[in-house]
């Protein structure tokens, strides 16, 4: 899954090219760097690869949905809707504008049900914000139908699916804006990073200026610049673009890599009848760097992770349900608003109703969902061990559990 598992002699010669010259920030400097330019070289490539007209690098992916979300003009009293599966950063970055998260219960596509953002729309509510986890994307058509017939902003965080793709369109550069997160796991790395993506260029030029201070990057002087708003210290460095630049003219392989090791993985635990696999709206455009299966109840599912456990093939196979960093059930921090500053009466509020809200939708998917990470280092030979293993495992707890019911 992560680009790093396939980081070499083509990262480390961006990197040097940089060091070389000793200018590691992205502005000015101009004599000195040499013509050095690693981020406009990676903006540049993103641009290519994934079809949209404008791309702003960022430090990370928050701060790109940070970013975004301002030029946007999402602020205090917006309201946003997102997935109740996803990762702290989405909330985090909302929260940060001053706006209001609002979850909303997932499908078993592991994303936004259509549905249940109809019924979280109120006066307030301005922008949409699919999340396209683990590698797939959000059914957009609907949603994308529910913001038209509301005038709502459609945002992609698409931090997750880097390479993943709607009926053709790559996700990130399908709503208004859209964004990638380039941290150390990620399908491409920067080590840390992020990007906004979008095809408004007045939406570009506020990105741009908002990551670098409000500075207008209109002169060669960067001392002249003009600040025509506030703006913050979101910047991307060089030595990361650097790495990313690598590693997006390897995206093809990765994926191509991905693909072949899920489709063999999953082919083998098809084999058993109570597995099933997310629901994914387009399968060509699955990113394929997860592969989430399901078994028939919570029960079943507790007792085949505490097997896998057991057997020492866990790693790499994640039970989200009980994890602190991905699903609304396990975030108190959020939902008992515990910040180290105070927040605004109205995001406050919204925090105490979370707190009696149910997501007993969302929790009966969740709570039947594994997702195991597929790696770019795989041979075939240790796909079909792991697979061998998964199965005995899976149908070792099937079988203790058929006995037990057969003794009552």
């Amino acid at each position: 899954m992560p680009g790093f598992e396939l980081f070499g002699e083509e990262e480390r010669k961006e990197v040097n090219d940089v060091l070389a010259t000793g200018i590691l920030m992205r502005y000015g400097f101009d004599g000195p760097r040499k013509n050095i330019w690693k981020s406009k070289e990676l903006e540049e490539a993103i641009c290519k690869q994934f079809g949209c007209r404008y791309a702003q690098l960022t430090s990370s992916g928050t701060s790109a949905l940070t970013t975004a979300l301002s030029a946007l003009g999402i602020g205090a009293g917006d309201e946003v809707i997102m997935p109740s599966f996803t990762f702290v950063a989405s909330f985090e970055a909302v929260l940060s504008v001053g706006a209001i998260p609002v979850l909303a219960d997932i499908d078993e596509s592991l994303t936004l049900n259509p549905d249940a953002v109809r019924k979280e729309i109120t006066s307030k509510t301005k922008c949409v914000m699919p999340v396209h986890m683990c590698g797939s994307m959000a059914d957009l058509d609907p949603l994308i139908q529910i913001c038209k017939e509301h005038n709502l902003i459609l945002l992609e965080d698409a931090c997750q699916s880097i390479g993943g793709s709607y009926k053709g369109k790559f996700l990130g550069t399908i709503g208004h804006a859209g964004t990638f997160s380039f941290d150390f796991v990620k399908t491409i790395t920067c080590a840390e990073g992020g990007v906004v993506m979008t095809n408004d260029h007045d939406l570009y030029t506020k990105a741009d200026g908002f990551t670098d201070h409000g500075h207008d990057h209109k002169g060669a002087d960067r001392g002249a610049d003009l600040h025509p708003f506030i703006g913050y210290n979101y910047r991307i460095s060089e030595l990361h673009a650097a790495v990313g630049l690598a590693q997006i003219r390897k995206l093809d392989k990765f994926l191509s890599i991905q693909k072949n090791n899920y489709d063999q993985l999953k082919n083998i635990l098809s084999q058993i009848p109570e597995v099933s696999f997310r629901q994914i709206p387009d399968p060509a455009g699955d990113s394929c760097t997860f592969m989430s299966w399901f078994l028939p109840t919570e029960s079943l599912t507790r007792s085949v992770v505490a097997e896998l456990k057991e057997q020492n093939i866990l790693a790499g196979n994640f039970y989200w349900f009980d994890n602190n960093w991905h699903y609304i059930r396990k975030w108190d921090h959020l939902k008992q608003a515990t910040t180290l500053n105070n927040l605004n009466e109205g995001q406050k509020a919204a925090l105490e109703k979370l707190q009696q809200k149910s997501f007993s939708a969302s929790d009966s998917i969740m709570n039947r969902c594994i997702s195991t990470a597929i790696s770019l280092l795989w041979t075939p030979q240790q796909i079909e061990e792991k697979g061998k293993k998964m199965v005995s495992a899976i149908k070792k707890v099937l079988q203790q559990t058929s006995a037990l019911q057969a003794s009552f």
